[in-house]
C-alpha cells in the first residue's frame, strides 16, 4: 500500500539564514575595527621632532646627520588639559602604504610630526622661516637629504594614495627620461657620472630590475634613459655599437671639466662642458645586466678602465633615414684605414679633406709629400735662416715706409705758415695753360641767353 507524502509548509522565519550572506558583512566589520585600532596605535607611534634640539632641526631642514629624507606634518602639541589635535588620516594612510610592513626607523624616509609655530632663535617661526602656509590643511612638507623644506600642494593631499605617489617621485631615486638636448645636458652630461641606457625597445623585466638595484647601490651616479627607436644621439652613435631594433646599449659618461653655468646673475662661469665616455661592448664585457654595468662603473671610478674624451657634446635628434645614412657614412670613414685612403685618393684631389681637423691635416701632409717628390733637391731651412729672412723682410718694409712718411726734417720751420701752392703740381708752362682754360670757361658762361 503506497504511502502518501504529507507536504508541510514552513514559514520563512523558521529557515536559518544562509552563511554566505553573513560572511562579507562580518569580515567588513572586523576589518574596520582592526584598522581603527591599528591606525590609532600607529598615530601614537609617529615620532615628534624636538624643536629645542638644534641638531635634530638641522637634520630635518638641511639633511645634516644621518642623511635621511623626512616627511613632516605640522602638528602643534596641545597645552596641558586640552584635547590633542587629531593626526591627518591622509598622512597616516600614506605612512602605512609607503613604509608597509617595514620598521619605520629602518627606512631611508621617515614620517614625523613637528610644531611649525615654534619660534627659532632668529625670532621667526619655523613656518615663516621656510615659507610654509599653515592655512592649508594638512600642512605637509619634505626635507632632509632632498634639500630645504618644500611644502606639498593641496592637489596631492586628497588621499593617502595620492600623497604616497608624489612622495615616491620626489624621494626615491629614479632614472631620468631624456627627450631633448637640453635634458641630456642638464640631467646627464653635467653630472660627475651619468649612466645612460639607450633603449632599443621596451626593456625586459631583468633590465628594469637591474636598473632599480643600481639606483640604490650607486646614489652618486645619475641614471638616465633615452628611447632610440625614435631618437638618436649624434656625435655619439658613431662611437658605440650600431643601433639594432630590440637591443639595448649602455654608455657611462664621466665629466672632465666645465659646466653649464654661464656666469650670469653673479655666478661664476664654469667654462665649456667637456665629458668622456665608456660604453658596453658585449663581445668584451658580456651581456647587459646588473653585474656588467656595476663592473663598468667601478672600473671607471677607480681609473682602471679607459675613457674617450668627446670633442663635441652629443645632441638629441629625431631618427630618420637621412640621419641614419649620415651615421653610416661616418662609421665607414672611421673604420677605413688612413693608409688605404691615401692610396686610393688621386693626386690633387680634396675628397679626403672633409673639413675636420684630421681631414685638413691629411691634406697638408699629402701636399707636402707631393712637393718633396717633385723637388728632390729641396732642403728645409734652418731656424737661423728663417730668422734672417724675416729680418730682411722687416728692413725692406721700414725702408718703404720712410719714403711715404713725413719726417721732422721735411716739415717747415716752426711759425712759418703753410701755403697752398701748385708749384710742384704743374710742369713748366702747364699752369698758364690751365689758367687760360679757366678764362675760356668763364667767357662761355657769359654767352648764355638770359630769358628774363
Amino acid at each position: 500500500m503506497a504511502k502518501k507524502k504529507i507536504k508541510t509548509s514552513k514559514s520563512k522565519t523558521e529557515k536559518p539564514p544562509p552563511i554566505d550572506k553573513l560572511i562579507v558583512p562580518v569580515i567588513s566589520i572586523i576589518v574596520v575595527f582592526v584598522a581603527y585600532y591599528f591606525m590609532k596605535g600607529l598615530s601614537a607611534e609617529i615620532p615628534r621632532v624636538d624643536v629645542e634640539d638644534e641638531l635634530a632641526l638641522r637634520e630635518v631642514f638641511f639633511g645634516e646627520g644621518e642623511g635621511k629624507n623626512y616627511v613632516v606634518l605640522c602638528n602643534t602639541p596641545p597645552e596641558e588639559g586640552a584635547k590633542s589635535i587629531p593626526i591627518s588620516s591622509v598622512f597616516q594612510d600614506s605612512m602605512y602604504e609607503y613604509v608597509g610592513g617595514v620598521d619605520p626607523t629602518k627606512t631611508n624616509t621617515r614620517f614625523v610630526l613637528m610644531d611649525c609655530q615654534h619660534t627659532l632663535p632668529s625670532n621667526k617661526t619655523i613656518a615663516k622661516r621656510f615659507g610654509l602656509n599653515l592655512n592649508k590643511r594638512p600642512t605637509i612638507f619634505v626635507g632632509g637629504k632632498v634639500g630645504e623644506p618644500k611644502q606639498l600642494p593641496d592637489k596631492h593631499l586628497k588621499t593617502g594614495q595620492m600623497l604616497t605617489k608624489v612622495l615616491k617621485s620626489m624621494l626615491e631615486p629614479h632614472a631620468a627620461k631624456i627627450e631633448t638636448t637640453k635634458d641630456l645636458k642638464a640631467k646627464c652630461l653635467n653630472k660627475d657620472f651619468c649612466a645612460l641606457l639607450l633603449k632599443g625597445g621596451t626593456p625586459q623585466q631583468y633590465v628594469k630590475d637591474a636598473i632599480k638595484n643600481l639606483l640604490n647601490d650607486y646614489p652618486d651616479v645619475q641614471f638616465a634613459s633615452v628611447d632610440t627607436t625614435t631618437l638618436l644621439i649624434s656625435n655619439l652613435e658613431e662611437l658605440i655599437p650600431e643601433y639594432v631594433p630590440g637591443r639595448h646599449r649602455f654608455v657611462l659618461f664621466q665629466k672632465v671639466s666645465g659646466g653649464l653655468e654661464s656666469g650670469k646673475d653673479g655666478k661664476q662661469a664654469e667654462g665649456r662642458l667637456i665629458t668622456s665616455i665608456s660604453y658596453l661592448d658585449e663581445e668584451k664585457d658580456g651581456s647587459l645586466g646588473y653585474s656588467t654595468i656595476s663592473n663598468i662603473i667601478n672600473m671607471v671610478k677607480k681609473g682602471s678602465r679607459s675613457t674617450k674624451k668627446l670633442s663635441t657634446l652629443p645632441q638629441i635628434k629625431t631618427r630618420t633615414k637621412k640621419m641614419e645614412e649620415q651615421l653610416r657614412q661616418k662609421r665607414d670613414r672611421a673604420s677605413k684605414p688612413k693608409s688605404s685612403q691615401q692610396q686610393t685618393t688621386p693626386p690633387g684631389s680634396f675628397t679626403e679633406n672633409d673639413g675636420s681637423k684630421e681631414g685638413r691635416k691629411a691634406e697638408r701632409d699629402r701636399r707636402r709629400e707631393e712637393h718633396l717628390k717633385n723637388n728632390p733637391n729641396y732642403r728645409e731651412r734652418t731656424p737661423e735662416e728663417i730668422a734672417e729672412v724675416e729680418r730682411q723682410r722687416r728692413q725692406r718694409m721700414a725702408e718703404e715706409a720712410e719714403k711715404w712718411n713725413v719726417m721732422e726734417e721735411d716739415a717747415p720751420p716752426e711759425g712759418d705758415p703753410v701755403e697752398d701752392t701748385y708749384d710742384d703740381f704743374f710742369e713748366d708752362g702747364d699752369e698758364e695753360e690751365y689758367v687760360e682754360d679757366l678764362d675760356d670757361e668763364e667767357e662761355d658762361d657769359e654767352d648764355v641767353m638770359d630769358l628774363d
